[in-house]
């Protein structure tokens, strides 16, 4: 499917407490930006690695200027919510040649698990104080 130059695709990626909003556009320069940051600024080593996995396995690195904005939860829920947003990004872009590879990988699936939330009477949501027999 050839794509037009000015072309943007959009996609929200989540994961936790994290949302991204995520904008591809094809037949860029691979620049990538964070909340107007410079990725390489924004994430440290491992989180990139764990980004670009995408790009990898589709084989289009450095094809795409990739612009995010990205809220709430931590470095790694957020890295893992653009994650998730590039896929699905790409996914619309071109569903019958990148939908196989990312569905097997199991990146176009949103990981819901959670933080269990906190009971009343509990230290948090399963650690009980020690119980003392006398």
């Amino acid at each position: 499917m050839a794509v037009k130059k000015d072309t943007r695709v959009y996609a929200t990626g989540r994961r936790k407490t994290s949302v991204a909003r995520v904008f591809l556009t094809p037949n860029g320069t691979g620049s990538f930006t964070v909340n107007k940051k410079d990725y390489k600024e924004y994430f440290p080593e491992f989180f990139r690695d764990q980004i670009f996995e995408v790009f990898a396995i589709t084989e289009t690195t450095g094809q795409f200027d990739i612009f995010c904005t990205v809220k709430g939860g931590g470095v790694n829920g957020q890295a893992e919510a653009i994650r998730h947003g590039i896929a699905r990004a790409l996914n619309e872009l071109d569903k019958d040649k990148y939908r196989p590879t990312l569905k097997t990988k199991g990146f176009l699936t949103r990981d819901d698990r959670m933080v269990e939330r906190k009971k009343y009477g509990l230290r948090k949501s399963r650690k009980r104080e020690q119980y003392s027999k006398r």
